[in-house]
């Protein structure tokens, strides 16, 4: 009922999105540019879709979307678009992912636990999944990749932001204005990633191999 009463969602429906979570993707992209057209892009905990669709604008027809979820998205009219059902965890998954993505600029995620309404669970818990998303972002993204991942504010939020510095050229805290005031949900920007040395030197390994 609350959600019918929001200005954001009423908003995001009339505009055909799925979820008022799309405003927010939208309100990230226009002041940060995370979302780079002709390029691929992996949404993480996708369903329902609303981040999927905003990303598969952006990217346009020449770029494409890599949605994935442990649970089940109603399909998208959008040719750009590829969905995985499957855990992020599970290195099978990965690899689905790297078979179709090929080469990955943005790596984003608008994963969120169930909420128990104890604070410090709940906190710790979205730190966890936000942890996960910046682990496939290291596993997929090509250097210079863009990585945004949504977390709680909490001392997890600020570890996990820290450890985003020394992988990423430029990292920033922020509210998207459609946040509802008394969320404690905000969103984590990389920008220009670093491949570790030890993986560098492997790539550059394989590419004095190639003939």
């Amino acid at each position: 009922m609350y959600q019918k009463k929001d200005g954001a969602y009423r908003e995001a429906k009339s505009q055909g999105y799925r979820a008022r979570s799309a405003l927010k993707l939208k309100q990230i992209h226009n002041k940060f540019r995370i979302l780079k057209s002709g390029t691929t892009v992996i949404d993480i905990g996708a369903s329902p879709g609303g981040w999927t669709q905003v990303a598969a604008e952006k990217v346009g027809p020449g770029g494409k979307v890599i949605a994935v979820d442990i649970v089940d998205m109603e399909p998208l009219d959008m040719e750009n678009v590829t969905f995985i059902k499957g855990d992020i965890m599970d290195e099978h998954t990965i690899e689905r992912i790297r078979e179709i993505a090929g080469e990955v600029t943005s790596v984003i995620s608008d994963m969120a636990p169930k909420t128990t309404g104890i604070a410090d669970l709940d906190r710790g818990r979205s730190a966890i999944l936000a942890s996960m998303a910046l682990e496939v972002a290291r596993k997929t993204l090509k250097p210079g990749g863009i990585f945004l991942t949504k977390i709680f504010q909490s001392a997890e939020s600020e570890e996990l932001f820290l450890e985003m510095k020394q992988e990423f050229a430029y990292t920033k805290r922020f509210r998207p204005p459609s946040t509802r005031k008394r969320s404690v949900e905000m969103y984590l920007i990389g920008k220009g990633f670093r491949m570790p040395a030890h993986e560098q030197g492997l790539e550059d390994e394989h590419q004095s191999e190639s003939p």
